[in-house]
């Protein structure tokens, strides 16, 4: 199981969507009570930037929330209408609504339990979840002013077709705002799918350096929700997709066979 953690998004694209649905399953069934609500990797600061502000109840996911914040506060949010794509368990989705103050946010995501896990768990004015796949996003032309995507890009069966729907759904002089984890010989693919689809590159952003600091500092955490949430069995696997300290996620951010990017995209 470790091993498929570990090259996910090498797997033949018939097997992504099930193994993928199988694995938030998991998730759900054993964190019933909303303990892990992010499952995206950490950020943190190496500039000496002001230390961002959180609510109390919000400080056990500081680095979590703190790759959110990177992603998204290029653009400014207030008032808009956004749409997450790949929203896992929502807590970006969460933070990013009572933060910034989107007129509207909404998660989306190919798991099914998991939107029902977000309806069921948050509870905020402007925020909500829905079904749907990346290649083929159920809203019309022109809908949104941004959309947000966390760590999911690289897993889709068709990557360009994602592109693609979020440069339609989006209005003129929208924003794709986007973070992911790329082996260095697929950059200039990446980039050239981009390109493809008719954005303009704003910001690109190799952050593989805040990823390990934020792991870090959070891999204590993360290890100890694991070893009291899931079985024995499984615990290796699911540090292995934790990236805690050891494991060869980690490793791979640390010594650069992964890297981690993050864009600002416009329409």
């Amino acid at each position: 199981m470790t091993k498929i953690v570990e090259k996910f998004a090498e797997l033949p694209k018939p097997l992504r969507k099930p193994l993928w649905q199988w694995w938030h399953r998991k998730m759900n069934k054993y964190d019933r009570d909303n303990a892990a609500n992010f499952m995206n990797y950490g950020f943190e600061s190496l500039n000496g930037d002001a230390r961002l502000e959180l609510n109390d109840e919000d400080e056990t996911d500081r680095y979590c929330i703190q790759l959110y914040d990177h992603v998204v506060n290029q653009a400014d949010l207030k008032g808009k209408k956004v749409l997450e794509v790949g929203s896992g368990r929502g807590g970006g989705a969460s933070y990013i609504s009572r933060y910034y103050k989107p007129e509207s946010y909404i998660g989306m995501d190919i798991s099914e339990s998991s939107i029902s896990f977000c309806n069921k768990h948050y509870n905020v004015d402007n925020l909500s979840f829905v079904h749907g796949i990346a290649e083929s996003i159920p809203y019309e032309d022109n809908s949104f002013d941004c959309i947000v995507n966390v760590e999911s890009a690289r897993c889709y069966g068709n990557m360009q077709a994602f592109f693609n729907e979020v440069y339609r759904v989006l209005r003129p002089g929208g924003k794709l705002l986007l973070a992911d984890m790329i082996y260095p010989s697929e950059l200039e693919n990446f980039n050239k799918r981009i390109d493809k689809a008719g954005f303009k590159r704003h910001s690109e952003k190799n952050i593989s350096s805040n990823v390990v600091a934020g792991l870090d500092k959070d891999s204590e955490r993360r290890e100890h929700l694991i070893d009291a949430k899931i079985p024995r069995f499984l615990r290796k696997s699911f540090k292995t997709f934790a990236g805690t300290i050891g494991t060869s996620r980690y490793q791979n951010f640390a010594n650069g066979t992964f890297q981690y990017w993050s864009y600002v995209l416009e329409k």
